[in-house]
């Protein structure tokens, strides 16, 4: 094979690498695709639906009233399109519709900047997504035999949040710690409380518990703020990485996450749920490796490489924690 043949396929796989992450709405695509489908998948950052799944099976792990039955099979199914293609896409479509000028910036790729989709087709897709979640929380609360539409009001009160969160005037991104936790509880709280709410009764302890885990995954928001702080600098919104520093900022970030996993272990020791806390406790030994190798020593080149690396063990953690309480009957 020449070296001009072994090129051509290097940069083949590089357009497929590149055409994989713009679909899925990663960093580092390349503009081109032609298809309005793919384009609003993109808009969608189906990438990002992912934690949300989890977390619904994370509550309904917690409510200790799942079983493997079909039916309960299919109320989960539907739940996780609630969370994730529908609820997650809709925020991600309100997120780029309102960050455009500050996309154009930092990744001028993405499907508004670029001109891949209009405004108006972008307000459309935001008012379809928006509308069917509420419909499919509205059908799960009518499934479930609720009397009072838990999961209608857990999506109307997460749509809100996610728009108030990029919307101006209030614009929560704005603030760094504030609008950092609203991701964080978006992504930890909100699809566990609708898990837990759909197999059992919603209560104030997991309420709290999941609200003081959602701190660990505001350590997990400020990763995404890496990726964008020149833009964010030119346009005056006060990220961590823009108050304090990229350094100063990542180590911010590693101890939230840290510190408030521990702080769920300490819980379910207290709960006498030992094995668990003991898991979740080693859990956290390979996030604190990928941390020091990766993320600590250049938080701007190494951001994606760490989320690939040390992410997993937060959701199984996440997961240990969701089966400790239902297994505690909190």
């Amino acid at each position: 094979m020449t070296n001009n043949e072994e090129q051509a396929i290097a940069d083949k796989s590089g357009d497929r690498n590149a055409r994989t992450r713009q679909l899925l709405g990663m960093k580092g695509a390349a503009p081109g695709e032609k298809s309005i489908w793919k384009i609003r998948l993109q808009l969608m950052k189906p990438i990002t639906w992912i934690p949300l799944i989890w977390g619904v099976v994370c509550g309904a792990a917690s409510s200790g009233g799942y079983t493997w039955a079909l039916e309960d099979i299919l109320k989960a199914a539907t739940c996780m399109l609630l969370a994730g293609p529908l609820l997650t896409g809709y925020t991600q479509s309100v997120n780029d519709f309102y960050d455009r000028d500050i996309d154009a910036i930092n990744e001028p790729y993405r499907p508004i900047p670029s001109g891949a989709i209009s405004v108006p087709q972008v307000v459309t897709q935001i008012l379809v997504l928006l509308l069917a979640g509420i419909g499919i929380a509205y059908a799960l609360d009518l499934w479930a035999g609720h009397e009072f539409p838990t999961l209608t009001c857990l999506a109307l009160g997460g749509s809100f949040v996610a728009y108030i969160y990029s919307a101006p005037p209030l614009k929560l991104k704005k603030n760094g710690w504030l609008g950092n936790y609203a991701l964080g509880a978006s992504y930890i709280a909100l699809p566990w409380w609708t898990g837990h709410a759909l197999f059992g009764d919603l209560n104030w302890t997991i309420v709290i518990l999941t609200l003081f885990y959602s701190l660990a995954g505001l350590g997990i928001a400020v990763v995404n703020d890496f990726k964008s702080v020149e833009g964010d600098r030119q346009l005056g919104l006060n990220s961590l990485p823009v108050m304090f520093g990229v350094g100063t900022a990542a180590w911010i970030c590693v101890l939230m996450i840290d510190i408030f996993q521990a702080g769920i272990a300490g819980y379910l020791i207290n709960i006498h749920q030992n094995l668990y806390a003991a898991i979740l406790l080693l859990l956290i030994i390979p996030q604190i490796t990928f941390q020091d190798m990766y993320f600590l020593r250049d938080p701007l080149k190494n951001d994606v490489k760490y989320q690939a690396s040390a992410q997993p063990f937060l959701v199984l953690g996440m997961l240990v924690a969701g089966l400790a309480l239902g297994h505690a009957g909190v």
